[in-house]
């Protein structure tokens, strides 16, 4: 039996490569399954593209995942922080490691200039709508998702990887006049 974390005793960081196996699982909590290995390259692409991962550890377990993200807009004065991927492992929930780990990530939303904070959570979670608007957060707008083909993929939009494209006919230059 885990021991609940004390406010003392828990840890808010950015994930490292090391933390793969433990966001693997915390991700399988959240429902995404996925291989550490999988999880360490997305992690690094998410890092290299300025984003960060929080996961919130006490002593060497990790209890919980965030991920912060920032998306600079034209239709509003400042870029726009995006919280997802928020996760606590059930053992210890309801003992504010999921408002640690939000509040440490509109600290850093707020440092890189975000002036508004959006959260994306699917519909079904119910209980997770609730802890957002515990948290002050309100629902304020309807989000359309659309799952691209392999290309897309191949892109890297999925996993931040990017693949090889596969070869086909290449249609001839067009001039622009």
């Amino acid at each position: 039996m885990s021991v609940p974390p004390s406010a003392r005793s828990l840890v808010v960081r950015d994930a490292t490569p090391e933390d793969a196996p433990a966001l693997a699982a915390l991700l399988a909590e959240l429902g995404y399954p996925t291989p550490p290995d999988v999880v360490a390259a997305r992690l690094a692409a998410l890092v290299g593209a300025g984003d960060r991962a929080l996961v919130a550890v006490d002593g060497s377990e990790a209890l919980g995942l965030l991920t912060v993200h920032v998306t600079p807009v034209l239709h509003r004065p400042t870029a726009v922080g995006r919280l997802t991927a928020l996760v606590v492992a059930e053992r210890a929930r309801g003992r504010g490691v999921g408002r640690a780990l939000v509040a440490a990530g509109e600290r850093a939303l707020a440092a890189r200039g975000c002036a508004l904070i959006e959260v994306t959570s699917n519909r079904r979670r119910t209980d997770a709508h609730a802890f957002y608007e515990r948290l002050g957060y309100t629902g304020t707008s309807l989000r359309f998702a659309k799952t691209l083909a392999p290309e897309g993929l191949r892109a890297g939009c999925d996993t931040g990887v990017r693949l090889p494209a596969e070869p086909g006919p290449t249609a001839p230059a067009r001039s622009m006049r």
